[in-house]
């Protein structure tokens, strides 16, 4: 029997608006994910794995919490989210609760029902969210939570993972900087968008967030690598191993300390077993000890992997020489430093031998100082290798260049 006119029709439950609605809204949720290669994912999934504290900086709805959610499904471990801004220090340090007697039992600090479940469930991953709007008094609260793993009188268990996000000052709704202790107990990973990314994410095809295999044959000399790189630096600069900046707006980002250097010999260690590049280790560094003192640490790195030069000169033709100018200039100059060291025609011949395979597979220019060099180091009694005409090119148009500028010079002085 059709309905009375101005009645609408009897439809059941799933025929509703709202549950087509929903339908709807689940064809949009639905995507899937692919393999991309992701510096800052990698980055933060190392970092995790490490068991250091992880601080996302970057601009509202940029996808740090997505990350959050991609990377915890990953490892496996259940995600819980702490807005830090709306919370009380109590919170944080626990609530007094009174016992029967306090005077024998004292008062115990209640944890909060959040880090009860992570006790229970033995691991997972914390994101405390919005933390550059929180105030003092509960960073303060914080800071225990952050190094030692405790809230109140409750131990977080190993398993848990702490990571943190964070807006710039400019762009955070009541925003403070963070205070110097609580920002040094981080890794500080600067979060940016990738627009391809957006738009395959748009189309239903987002990043998947992977850790990167750790090679068990390679840790033993990964830590051994991270040791070397992190004591050599701080044996020649003894200054950078406590530097708190002195403005407060980097003061709440990476400075180094003995606590954040002891992170960065650990990132490093972890990058290194995982095979990660040097974009990777770059991001990591920086995030732990801060831009400079991390720039020169991955400096002394790149030292480190240079190719031995007594190695270079006993086998010049199958020598890899590095593909960067200034590590091939490096290597250059130090194959021509072991000549001089000990000077032997043998010695001298195949160092020539080095530079014309320089010349064959890099920059002309990088072999002209190091030719000199090499050329004034000659004894009477050695005869002139054939290799040595490969290079005579290069180092006359050398000398042309340097009268050409040497007249240029001499013309403006007049």
């Amino acid at each position: 029997m059709p309905p009375a006119p101005g009645t609408a029709p009897d439809h059941g439950p799933e025929d509703t608006g709202l549950a087509v609605a929903g339908e709807l809204l689940a064809l949009l949720r639905d995507s899937t994910t692919e393999p991309r290669k992701d510096d800052q994912l990698e980055a933060l999934a190392l970092a995790v794995a490490a068991d250091l504290p992880v601080l996302l900086w970057g601009e509202p709805g940029i996808g740090k919490t997505a990350a959050l959610n991609g990377l915890a499904e990953h490892l496996g471990l259940p995600l819980t989210t702490v807005i830090a801004s709306v919370h009380e220090p109590s919170d944080f340090s626990g609530l007094p609760v009174v016992g029967d007697d306090p005077a024998i039992q004292g008062v115990p600090m209640a944890p909060p029902d959040w880090a009860v479940r992570l006790v229970r469930a033995g691991r997972g991953l914390l994101f405390l969210d919005e933390l550059s709007t929180a105030p003092p008094a509960v960073q303060a609260a914080l800071l225990r939570l952050v190094l030692e793993r405790r809230i109140g009188a409750l131990q977080l268990p190993p398993g848990v993972r702490i990571v943190a996000a964070a807006n710039p000052r400019s762009s955070a709704a009541g925003g403070w900087e963070l205070s110097p202790p609580l920002a040094n107990r981080f890794v500080h990973l600067q979060w940016t968008h990738d627009p391809e990314v957006v738009v395959r994410g748009m189309g239903g095809v987002w990043p998947r967030v992977t850790l990167p295999p750790l090679r068990r044959d390679g840790l033993p000399a990964a830590v051994d690598h991270a040791r070397r790189a992190v004591c050599g630096l701080l044996t020649a600069r003894p200054e950078l191993v406590h530097r708190m900046p002195g403005d407060g707006v980097r003061q709440s980002g990476a400075w180094p300390s003995p606590r954040s250097w002891e992170s960065a010999l650990r990132l490093i260690a972890f990058a290194t077993a995982a095979g990660s590049s040097r974009d990777v280790l770059s991001l990591l560094v920086r995030g732990a000890v801060g831009d400079g003192p991390g720039l020169e640490l991955l400096a002394g790195l790149d030292r480190m992997d240079l190719p031995d030069p007594e190695d270079v000169l006993a086998d010049p033709a199958g020598a890899v020489l590095p593909e960067r100018g200034d590590l091939r200039q490096a290597v250059l100059d130090g194959v021509v430093a072991a000549v001089r060291n000990r000077p032997e025609r043998e010695r001298w011949n195949a160092a020539w031998a080095v530079l014309a395979r320089a010349l064959e597979t890099g920059a002309p220019d990088l072999v002209v100082v190091p030719a000199t060099t090499l050329a004034a180091q000659r004894r009477d009694d050695w005869d002139v290798p054939e290799t040595v005409e490969r290079l005579s090119g290069v180092v006359s148009l050398s000398r042309l260049a340097d009268r050409a500028a040497n007249t240029t010079a001499s013309a403006a002085r007049r």
